[in-house]
């Protein structure tokens, strides 16, 4: 009995010790090789296609000098910073063996008054000053040769999705150094507007510019372009507009000459502005402001866009607050989900949700010579409906709601040999006109050489909603330990940098930086909710026609009353007064039923699933334990 237990404490032993060995070589084997198994859904922490790309077009050497502070000391702030640091370095790894030795990393600990602090500001890395007073480097430049360089200076923890596209951006610069030219014409103050002296006298600064001209500066020169301009500028290589609100015809026909003679346009136009309402118009309360539209550019390229109507999408919706802070739906503030979402296009296919509040839809045929591509559009459980209704609150447009059974187009893009909109030449536009002579007739506009057709094929790219690209309905704000992080809610800014890039520089930067925001919405909800609402609707709607009729003949009868008869009704009035009061009663309490039916079905089908998503993994891992046991248990009566 004991050599028995001998041999067994003896087996186990030696059977331990074997495995801790298989371990150590193990890892001793697996660690020298750089290589990291991504797990994620959106494969977040592999090396997009695009980023081989950049660095399989390299033709020279690239050097990254990676600067990274090593202290001893271990107070929250570096702890955080040295795991972030240890991240940089994967991915730099990942970068010089993709790169098939065309890429150089060199790691340098910028220590207080040494040679690598002095290297590091002579590349334009700076330290972080840190709660203790100390600095801290975290960043990185990249150069090609001796004349070409782009620095990071400080590696942000909180672009840690966007670190391949940082990284793959600073690549690609000092391989391409020259950056297109891109313009931008907005009535709106995208660029910024600084603090007037009443301002400043209350304490308040001036308001920065958009997220969307921050990126963009990024990469490209930016420069602004004017509302009234009647040329734009040889260099520019792409024309960004953002609510043209009231364009001029002249400025309508400078965009039509820069996109005859080659430039690329990118459009967003908007039926129900929110955006101008929070920026131009607070002291009307808030009252929407009119449309925008290139109505004369758009009707020569054989394309409607009514700036009287939003689309509304029962699987698109959002909820938003309402009355009392209860969440409220609301079918034309749209969540494009993929189903809306051109998957098989450069610019939209790693975009995976765009929000479009009170968007427009582009109907008609393209004019001969261009082909339409729908980049966003709605699912046929939609419809057109009133901008100024849509904007009192979604309940309007529930109520009346009926499925057109049309995917409405939400952007598209045009490609193809574009025809002028202005056959006749520069118009003379009365409204500059007036502005230009004060109101004294003018001269007749000289002859000018005006392009009658693109000589080459051209592009244009049109949304229809310009709120999309506004901070407020792209971006989070969040506190973080480094001041304000501004998160991505969506792919809206993904998008329209994706469209710039297509148009002005490499699109493989396209693929990197539209993995930067992954969402998940709860498309399977929404379908089952609209279903739901679908089955209720109806019935909702008769008791609500049914309640307005009985509160028609009550007004009927109280007008009806004989006169001097201000308080007292005849016994056959009073009877009919009963009865209709009633049944009114009756209509609002089958009503108020209906509506808790409504919430209770869509409520269960919440709860369901969220003790679907709860439970499912646990009972799956249960079953398989109890599985295994079972099996294990057999095996051994067999013996």
């Amino acid at each position: 009995m004991k050599k028995k237990s001998f041999e067994t404490i003896l087996y186990s032993t030696a059977g331990v010790v074997a495995m801790a060995l298989i371990l150590i070589a193990f890892n001793v084997i697996t660690g020298s090789v750089k290589q990291r198994v991504d797990l994620t859904r959106e494969k977040a922490y592999t090396l997009s296609a695009g980023t081989r790309a950049i660095l399989r077009k390299l033709d020279a050497p690239v050097k990254i000098r990676f600067y990274c502070t090593q202290s001893e000391d271990a107070t929250p702030e570096t702890v955080y910073l040295k795991s972030y640091a240890k991240q940089v370095e994967d991915l730099l790894s990942e970068y010089k063996q993709a790169a098939g030795g065309k890429l150089k990393v060199e790691k340098y600990d910028p220590r207080p008054d040494s040679d690598a602090e002095d290297s590091a500001r002579l590349d334009g890395v700076e330290g972080e000053a840190l709660a203790n007073g100390e600095k801290f480097y975290l960043g990185l430049a990249v150069s090609l040769g001796l004349d070409e360089k782009q620095a990071i200076p400080f590696l942000d923890p909180n672009r840690e999705r966007l670190l391949e596209y940082d990284l793959s951006r600073a690549i690609s610069r000092v391989a391409t150094p020259d950056k297109p030219v891109v313009g931008v014409m907005s009535p709106l103050p995208v660029f910024g507007m600084p603090a007037n002296p009443m301002m400043m006298q209350m304490g308040q600064g001036g308001q920065e510019p958009w997220a969307l001209i921050t990126e963009l500066k990024n990469d490209f020169n930016v420069r602004q372009v004017g509302m009234d301009v009647d040329k734009i500028d040889h260099d520019i290589k792409v024309l960004v507009v953002i609510h043209p609100r009231n364009i001029y015809d002249r400025a309508q026909y400078a965009i039509d000459q820069f996109v005859l003679r080659g430039g690329k346009l990118i459009a967003f136009l908007d039926p129900l502005p929110l955006v101008d309402t929070r920026e131009q118009n607070q002291m009307l309360g808030g009252i929407p402001n009119t449309g925008s539209s290139m109505d004369k550019l758009l009707k020569a390229w054989g394309i409607s866009f009514d700036t009287g109507k939003v689309v509304a999408d029962m699987n698109f919706k959002m909820q938003l607050g309402g009355r009392n802070g209860q969440p409220q739906d609301a079918p034309a503030f749209l969540s494009v989900t993929p189903e809306g979402i051109n998957t098989d296009d450069i610019v939209t296919s790693q975009i995976d949700n765009i929000w479009l509040p009170f968007a427009g839809a582009f109907t008609g045929t393209p004019a001969a010579g261009l082909k339409e591509t729908v980049l966003l559009k709605s699912t046929r459980e939609s419809q057109l409906v009133d901008g100024f209704m849509a904007n009192l609150g979604g309940e309007n447009i529930i109520k009346d709601f009926k499925p057109s059974g049309i995917e409405y187009a939400l952007a598209i893009r045009l490609a193809g040999k574009f025809k002028t909109a202005f056959p006749n030449g520069p118009p003379e536009d009365r409204k500059e006109v007036d502005k230009k002579t004060g109101g004294k007739v003018a001269e007749p506009a000289q002859p000018a050489d005006s392009l009658k057709e693109s000589g080459q094929d051209g592009a244009v790219i049109l949304v229809g909603d310009a709120d999309m690209v506004f901070d407020r309905f792209a971006l989070r704000q969040i506190q973080s330990p480094f001041g304000n992080m501004a998160m991505a809610m969506n792919g809206n800014l993904n998008f329209a940098q994706n469209a710039v890039e297509q148009f002005a520089g490499d699109n493989n930067l396209i693929g990197v930086r539209s993995r930067a925001t992954q969402n998940r919405p709860f498309t399977l909800v929404k379908k089952l909710e609209a279903a739901a609402e679908e089955n209720y609707r109806s019935k909702i709607k008769e008791l609500e026609e049914s309640l307005a009729d009985t509160k028609r003949q009550l007004n009927e009868l109280q007008q009806k009353k004989e006169k001097g008869q201000r308080f007292i009704l005849s016994p056959e009035q009073q009877a009919a007064w009963d009865g209709f009061q009633k049944r009114q009663a009756e209509v609002n309490i089958k009503l108020k039923e209906e509506r808790k039916k409504l919430r209770r079905d869509i409520d269960s089908l919440e709860t369901r699933l969220r003790w679907f998503n709860i439970a499912a993994m646990p009972l799956a891992v249960s079953l398989l334990g109890i599985t295994l046991a079972v099996y294990k248990r057999k095996l051994t009566a067999a013996k």
